[in-house]
């Protein structure tokens, strides 16, 4: 009960529970269109999303400043590499919030002549550019882990395969099996090396599938790749849930 009570408490989350609704409802209409449900029904669904996304936009009201802070504490951050993606990234996201908050004013009537689509695809570009470096800066991460550990085990291996082991490997000549060629020892290699690593590292493999699921909404809205309402809906709920878990479980946010 404590953790619901701190969970509902913030904003960001409640945000994110209306987000999983709209995206809920984007793939229940798409489900029920793709089975020839009664357009009534479809009708309601559709409005349903709408006013959802219209209440994330006033939620989100004011983000453009919590995300410029969150660039000034970037900046001071020791690693170059994520102290470009990052700041970046929340400036971007800095612009998106900002687009969002014109949107919001031309639907709901208070600035009833702002070219809507031309926002919209405005705020869709800056979002895209953040999530491609937070897209980066998660790869960036996963090759610092994975070096890190494949240094430990080259240690840990030649210390095993010393003359004096009773692991050592046998001489070529009594392997019974044909040795695999080199690029697929390499790279069974590195995929085991990959998934140990995101196995280690829970709050990086969430913040990945996360990136990840959302990058195909602004591809999708700006024409760059269209994968249809439904994969949208599904991409948008999954990176919804994913987002409601780091705040139900700080430990499992990715930091810095």
């Amino acid at each position: 009960m404590e953790s619901w009570v701190r969970f509902s408490a913030q904003s960001q989350a409640r945000e994110r529970v209306f987000r999983a609704a709209q995206y809920a409802c984007a793939l229940l209409g798409h489900t029920l269109q793709k089975g020839g449900a009664r357009a009534q029904l479809l009708t309601t669904i559709k409005q349903l999303e709408a006013h959802l996304s219209l209440t994330r936009k006033l939620m989100r009201l004011g983000n453009s400043a919590e995300a410029l802070e969150a660039a000034k504490r970037a900046v001071h951050l020791s690693d170059c590499v994520l102290r470009l993606c990052i700041t970046v990234a929340h400036l971007n996201r800095a612009l998106y919030f900002a687009c969002d908050n014109v949107l919001w004013a031309g639907k709901t009537g208070l600035l009833p002549h702002v070219d809507q689509n031309k926002w919209s695809q405005r705020s869709f570009r800056y979002y895209l550019f953040a999530l491609i470096l937070n897209l980066t800066r998660d790869a960036y991460e996963l090759r610092l882990l994975m070096e890190r550990e494949s240094r430990s085990s080259l240690a840990k291996g030649s210390l095993d395969n010393s003359p004096l082991s009773p692991d050592s490997p046998s001489p070529p000549d009594l392997v019974p099996f044909p040795a695999l060629p080199l690029q697929m020892v390499q790279v069974r290699r590195q995929l085991h090396l990959l998934v140990a690593v995101l196995r280690a590292n829970p709050p990086l493999l969430l913040d990945l599938l996360k990136n990840l699921c959302d990058v195909f909404i602004p591809l999708d809205r700006l024409g760059l790749y269209v994968t249809g309402p439904g994969v949208v809906g599904a991409c948008g709920l999954t990176s919804s849930v994913l987002s409601i878990l780091t705040i139900l479980y700080p430990w499992l946010k990715l930091k810095p």
